[in-house]
């Protein structure tokens, strides 16, 4: 376990080495930041252009800033905004508890209902009930995220008042956006879960256990549903490292105080520091749960954890 371990963490390593370097280079192409910080300043020079390229440090080479920005990576220091001076740092810590706040409760309500939903579409095949789960989750699944948002907030913050439009001020303001995106992933999640479960429920040791006379429910929970969790785990690690890359529209619509909102305000000001830290960040954390679910294929599949 140990090698495995260390292979994975070196992979990951040249993983956020190259994606490091990649963003770097990319959002140098989005153009020049003292442009931007000069618009409506009325008459200003090149001469004032190239003092204020000096001062954000973006007049030296792309291998020495993306140098000093890795430097700055392992000391945790990230450079200030362009934008007020403030420590990047600052704004990430600040930033970054919202988004695994809102990130985690979506993962949360959606798995809680889609697991229970999925089997029941799967113990019914072809009944009612199956068919009732399959098109709902279909008509979830043809709901593009923002519009569904926007309807939510036409629904329950304008006409009804009840809960408030935007912002985090509390458990209500929190409703709207998590609900938002967990419609939409409960929706694709109902039908992996059914369709893991319908293979899963033709083999032998499940017959073998409902032969020993186990309750329907032991037989479907503790041996159906563990022995097809690992491509359900490996659908829901990808599916919340590709959550935390695609929340950026729901935290926009909702001015939730995200990494999303951070990132979207910082590529509309061209902000190279806090553009590459959040890109970075998030690609941790991605590389982080990628990890956690291969640990988690030895914990529940001995023979993985054997080999």
């Amino acid at each position: 376990m140990a090698n495995f371990l260390i292979k994975r963490l070196l992979q990951a390593i040249f993983v956020l080495f190259a994606v490091t370097l990649l963003v770097a280079f990319a959002i140098r192409l989005t153009g020049d930041p003292a442009l931007m910080l000069t618009q409506g300043a009325g008459s200003v020079t090149e001469a004032d252009l190239v003092l204020i390229r000096e001062a954000l440090g973006i007049n030296k080479p792309f291998l020495e800033q993306y140098l000093d920005f890795i430097v700055g990576l392992f000391q945790l220091d990230f450079g200030n905004s362009f934008l007020g001076g403030t420590s990047v740092s600052e704004l990430i810590s600040t930033s970054l508890p919202a988004t695994l706040l809102l990130a985690g409760a979506v993962m949360v309500i959606s798995i809680v209902i889609s697991i229970p939903l999925g089997i029941k579409a799967a113990v019914s095949k072809g009944q009612w009930s199956d068919q009732f789960i399959r098109i709902t989750s279909l008509i979830g699944l043809s709901f593009p995220n923002f519009w569904l948002a926007l309807m939510l907030v036409l629904v329950f913050s304008i006409w009804l008042q009840w809960l408030p439009p935007s912002g985090m001020s509390g458990f209500a303001s929190f409703v709207m956006p998590a609900f938002t995106m967990a419609i939409i992933l409960t929706a694709t999640n109902v039908r992996l879960v059914r369709s893991s479960m319908l293979e899963t429920l033709q083999a032998q040791y499940v017959m073998v256990a409902r032969a020993k006379g186990l309750s329907e429910n032991t037989v479907l929970y503790k041996h159906a549903l563990r022995n097809c969790a690992i491509p359900l785990i490996t659908y829901f690690g990808l599916q919340f490292g590709g959550l935390l890359g695609g929340i950026v529209v729901i935290e926009r619509v909702f001015n939730w105080p995200g990494l999303g909102t951070l990132a979207f305000d910082a590529v509309s000001s061209r902000d190279y520091p806090v553009l590459q830290a959040v890109i970075t960040l998030l690609s941790m954390l991605i590389v982080s749960v990628n990890l956690l679910v291969d640990i988690a294929y030895g914990l529940i599949d001995p023979r993985i954890r054997t080999e």
